[in-house]
C-alpha cells in the first residue's frame, strides 16, 4: 500500500483507536496531532506492505519474527518513555511533555543489531526447576504468566500473542 492509498477517514479511525486504547492504558499521543496522524499514516502503510506496524521510523526486514520488537508499540516504548520523555518515533509522550513541562530532543536508536538480539534471546532461554509450565513474557510491557501457551492479548497493554517470548522453561 502507498501512502497515496490511505484515506483520511482511515487515518481519523485509526488515530482516535489509537488515541482511545493509550490513554486506557496510562500512556499518550503525541499532542502534535497533525504530527501524530503522519505518523499513524506510516503505521497504516507499513500494515499494508508487511502485514503489522512496524515502527514508522524504524527500517523493517519485512520478516515478521525479526521484526517484533519494533511493532507498535515497540519494546522500547516504554525505556524511551521514561528515559526521554518519548518513545523513538515520538508517537507516544510522556504526560511531562503532553503538559508541555518537558521538551522533546533527540531520541537515540536503543534496538540492539540483529546478532545483539540473537545473543540476548539465547541468554533467555535458561531454565529454573521446579516449573510446570513455560513462563511467558510480553516484550512490550513485561507482564508474566506461566500457562502452555500465551495469552491471545496481554491483559496489560494489549499487545497481540505474538509479541510474547517463552522466558524461562518448565524442568
Amino acid at each position: 500500500m502507498s501512502e497515496a492509498e490511505v484515506s483520511a477517514a482511515e487515518i481519523d479511525r485509526l488515530y482516535d483507536r489509537l488515541n482511545r486504547e493509550a490513554e486506557a492504558g496510562g500512556y499518550h499521543l503525541n499532542p502534535d496531532v497533525e504530527f501524530t496522524k503522519g505518523l499513524v499514516k506510516s503505521l497504516i502503510v507499513n500494515e499494508g506492505r508487511y502485514g503489522y506496524w512496524a515502527c514508522p521510523c524504524r527500517l523493517a526486514s519485512g520478516d515478521k519474527q525479526d521484526d517484533l520488537d519494533i511493532i507498535c508499540p515497540c519494546d522500547y516504548r516504554d525505556p524511551d518513555l521514561s528515559e526521554y520523555g518519548a518513545c523513538y518515533c515520538a508517537l507516544y509522550v510522556s504526560d511531562a511533555v503532553r503538559r508541555g513541562e518537558k521538551q522533546l530532543g533527540s531520541i537515540p536508536e536503543r534496538r540492539p543489531s540483529p546478532e545483539e538480539r540473537e545473543k540476548e534471546a539465547q541468554k533467555r532461554s535458561g531454565k529454573l526447576t521446579g516449573l510446570s509450565l513455560p513462563v511467558w513474557r510480553c516484550k512490550v510491557c513485561g507482564y508474566l504468566c506461566a500457562m502452555e501457551h500465551p495469552p491471545e492479548v496481554c491483559p496489560v497493554c494489549k499487545a497481540r500473542k505474538e509479541r510474547f517470548e517463552r522466558f524461562l522453561e518448565p524442568s
